[in-house]
């Protein structure tokens, strides 16, 4: 039973350091597993962790363009390159664990990038970020998928 507990915080652990990766990659074009690498080697994070966190990475790199035209999808009146740094790489983020990566319940990762956007966002990054994977996770409904 205390390991998940422990896993839960390793992969939040491991969405914070996801998260500051691509923000990085986004705002000043580092080379991704450069960034990724430098970023791990300065956290005491299990395998497991820095597993997800390189899953996340490439997994968003990898389906970007798809990802953002979910987000343009989602929030027509903000085109995506002028929604701020943070909120674009949390949907990012949240948008590849519902629509790709699918090893969470949808409802977890909202909660993840609504707590990431709480974190690090402005004062209506929670909001928006909820009113948006709300929206995706309304297309996972309209599917029949769960």
């Amino acid at each position: 039973m205390e390991k998940k507990p422990v896993m839960t915080g390793e992969r939040r652990r491991a969405r914070i350091l996801a998260l500051q990766v691509l923000y990085e990659i986004d705002s000043v074009a580092h080379e991704a597993e450069a960034a990724l690498e430098h970023r791990l080697s300065g956290e005491r994070m299990l395998a497991e962790g820095a597993n997800f966190a390189r899953e996340l990475v490439s997994g968003v790199i990898a389906e970007k363009a798809a990802i953002d035209e979910n987000i343009h999808r989602f929030a027509p009146a903000w085109p995506v390159a002028q929604i701020n740094t943070v909120d674009r790489n949390i949907l990012r983020l949240a948008i590849f664990e519902i629509l790709f990566a699918k090893k969470v319940p949808v409802k977890v990762a909202i909660n993840e990038a609504v707590e990431l956007a709480k974190r690090f966002g402005g004062d209506n990054s929670p909001r928006f970020v909820n009113g948006v994977l709300g929206s995706v996770s309304g297309l996972l409904a309209g599917a029949g998928d769960s």
